[in-house]
């Protein structure tokens, strides 16, 4: 017997409306909001903050953080209206959190005032102040590698997440050396310095990747990508089979800090995003798996303990021209709207963003599907042979006269459901290696409408923020954050 079922919509409205009064009562809360349902009523956003890389580009600049307009009614809008430098070249920054989100709602002396950014390859994290001037974010304090390697004895930090505690915990991909270990540094969450690991216990798995936590069921789930000095230098098929992909969920208790638990999902899996439902009370989420390019839910059983069972797979597809004989979609980032209703994940190989209706979590539904990129594009150097899915190969996606290169990868959900925007670059080795023009080219951000009805996915064709036209050549810019935070960076408690 299977446990972890959704709660009902209307059961989730009921908790929502007896919580809003209260918010609007007491006006300042501390960061964040209440629940789920009452952050869907949040403002706009009319700010979006993008890390840009220019490593691998064969441009000699450093990262930087761009600030993008995306209010309809202003004069910038789809601009680019400031850009923070990072002061190193070739840090490789990726995924960004926040120093306190709505697991801190309810705590006045909190503030959502710094982004957290942490640099893949070169192991800083950069604190970057976005409160004094939410449109002019400056650099704050840098957390140099040395701290990061002898007191946690970890490196490639990825993904970072606020705590209740007011402490900020970040994940990392492996060791100082590059060899996969997954672990997590824990920083101060008003000095921002080191303070240790964060899990305890003679055990720990053999990578790292993302991870999301749930007090309420007692546990933190974390993923596996690869083994950093393996993949640091673009995906090499001689690595499959040989244990340098990462195949399991690792499951951690939340009080004792400690590994208790892996869950296989196949072997080269590599699961990257994971998400639990949004509702605290929800005891099951969704992961995606990029070489397996499967969608597994996981879920408390009975026993207590935890399990995943595969709810989505997308077919390879036979290709000629390409690096091997079957093309995966490579599933590279995935979110769960805020009413736990829809299921959104991208397929970078073969260009497509997809909508699933997670009513039934056991049994999502497709209900939106569009094609901005990807490698099976007509009159490419890849021809598709045998495709389970579609009857021909898609048309090449252009936008306001530009081409897209790349595929979608990362995606952010507006707080109402209502805009998914999309960035085009996954990791700078690895666009290169698939997606040389995207070098060239550098990539764009895009904006679906999204039909919360009945579910569906259209263009919206005077949306594009196109990287490619930066002051210091073309860049590649990856995750996307809100200021008053979003569904991939807020965990209620």
């Amino acid at each position: 017997m299977q446990a972890g079922s959704p709660p009902s919509a209307s059961h989730q409205q009921v908790k929502s409306s007896s919580t809003t009064s209260s918010t609007e009562r007491c006006g300042a809360c501390g960061p964040g909001f209440a629940s789920p349902l009452d952050a869907m009523k949040g403002p706009r956003e009319e700010i979006l903050y993008v890390p840009c890389i220019y490593r691998n580009t064969g441009r000699n600049k450093p990262d930087f953080l761009a600030t993008v307009d995306v209010n309809p009614e202003s004069p910038n809008y789809c601009q680019v209206i400031h850009r923070l430098p990072m002061p190193n070249l070739g840090d490789e920054l990726h995924h960004s959190g926040w120093n306190t989100c709505s697991s801190c709602f309810g705590d006045t002396t909190k503030k959502r005032n710094r982004l957290i950014l942490p640099s893949l390859i070169s192991s800083r994290i950069y604190v970057v102040d976005v409160g004094t001037d939410p449109r002019a974010p400056r650099l704050f304090k840098v957390v140099n590698p040395e701290d990061v390697f002898w007191k946690c004895n970890l490196g490639y930090p990825h993904t970072s997440h606020c705590l209740g505690s007011g402490e900020i915990m970040i994940s990392t991909l492996g060791d100082p050396a590059g060899n996969g270990k997954g672990g997590f540094i824990l920083l101060d969450g008003e000095t921002f310095e080191i303070k240790g690991n964060w899990e305890k216990g003679d055990k720990s798995p053999p990578m790292g990747y993302d991870f999301w936590y749930q007090p309420r069921h007692n546990v933190l789930i974390s993923t596996e990508w690869g083994v950093p000095k393996c993949l640091g230098y673009g995906f090499d098929p001689n690595d499959l089979k040989k244990g340098r992909y990462g195949r399991r969920l690792n499951v951690w208790d939340w009080t004792t800090h400690t590994y208790i638990q892996a869950i296989d999902v196949g072997e080269d899996a590599a699961p990257l995003e994971i998400r639990f439902l949004h509702n605290p009370d929800a005891a099951e989420g969704f992961v995606g798996c990029t070489i397996s390019s499967a969608i597994h839910r996981f879920y408390r059983t009975e026993r207590g303990d935890w399990a995943a069972e595969k709810v989505i797979q997308v077919p390879s597809k036979k290709v000629e021209g390409w690096l091997l004989p079957d093309m995966p979609s490579f599933i590279t980032d995935i979110l769960i709207s805020l009413d736990d209703r829809f299921l959104y994940f991208s397929n970078w190989l073969h260009g497509d963003v997809r909508q699933y209706d997670i009513s039934d979590t056991r049994r999502p539904r497709l209900v939106g599907q569009v094609f901005v990129g990807g490698s099976i594009a007509k009159g490419g150097a890849v021809t598709v042979c045998g495709d389970e899915e579609l009857q021909g190969q898609p048309e090449p996606f252009v936008i306001q006269g530009r081409r897209v290169s790349g595929g979608p990868q990362m995606i952010q959900l507006s707080l109402d459901g209502k805009r998914l925007y999309v960035t085009t670059s996954l990791y700078s080795a690895w666009d290169r290696q698939f997606y040389p023009q995207l070098i060239r080219d550098g990539s764009v951000m895009l904006q679906l409408d999204v039909d919360t009805e009945k579910g569906g996915l259209t263009v919206n064709q005077n949306f594009l923020v196109d990287f490619g036209k930066e002051p210091g050549g073309p860049c590649l810019a990856h995750e996307i954050r809100y200021p008053g935070g979003d569904c991939t960076s807020d965990i209620w408690v």
